[in-house]
């Protein structure tokens, strides 16, 4: 692979199916969509792929309970949701800032457990997350920590290295589960952004390169 045509793009609130097949790509995955020839994850092993869990999200928390005070509490619920297979949870932490006329857009059981396209195709693409976020073997109970970052004007971009799930980065965990990419080829952010007192996850970018 030609890590040299990947650089930085956002994936924003519904997680854009090009940054998507990027991560997916990076894993060395395909989806069950694909046509033609599957080609197998990076170590070959399915017993260590997560396995798919069907109870994401039936009794999705109520906004209160998914309101966070910290980009660091926000990052760490919405890794913990992609690692444990819960999109719709992950939803519910991340937004889309204002932007212009249009005002900010916050994750909220409604949207999250809707069935407009956009939002199924964002909880999709989260859900492809999962292979390239989970260690190995894959915890049914990750504990994440994001470690403190500095936030200027309600916003901390939080770099991948500054999060860990059970112990592991969460950018060593990505390049282990990569084809092809090495350490310190890696570049993964997320932003968090503060809005109506609340944080929530509004970007996600990967450089490889």
């Amino acid at each position: 692979m030609k890590t040299d045509n990947y650089r930085k793009r956002p994936v924003g609130w519904i997680a854009g199916a090009a940054l998507t097949a990027m991560v997916v790509g990076v894993t060395g995955c395909s989806s069950d969509s694909d046509s033609g020839e599957k080609k197998p994850a990076a170590d070959g092993s399915s017993a260590d792929r997560p396995k798919e869990e069907k109870k994401d999200d039936a009794a999705t928390p109520p906004a209160s309970n998914t309101r966070q005070s910290s980009a660091e509490a926000a990052v760490a619920a919405w890794v913990t949701a992609i690692v444990k297979g819960q999109p719709k949870k992950a939803c519910l932490v991340m937004a889309e800032p204002a932007s212009g006329s249009s005002p900010a857009k916050v994750g909220s059981p409604s949207r999250c457990n809707s069935d407009d396209p956009e939002v199924r195709k964002m909880r999709e693409n989260l859900g492809r997350f999962r292979a390239s976020f989970s260690p190995k073997p894959p915890p049914s109970d990750p504990q994440v920590e994001v470690a403190k970052t500095p936030a200027t004007g309600g916003k901390a971009v939080v770099p991948a290295d500054k999060v860990t799930i059970d112990g592991k980065s969460l950018d060593k965990v990505i390049v282990s589960n990569s084809s092809g990419v090495k350490e310190g080829q890696l570049d993964v952010n997320m932003t968090s952004s503060k809005i109506d007192d609340a944080w929530y996850v509004t970007d996600f970018a990967i450089d490889i390169g």
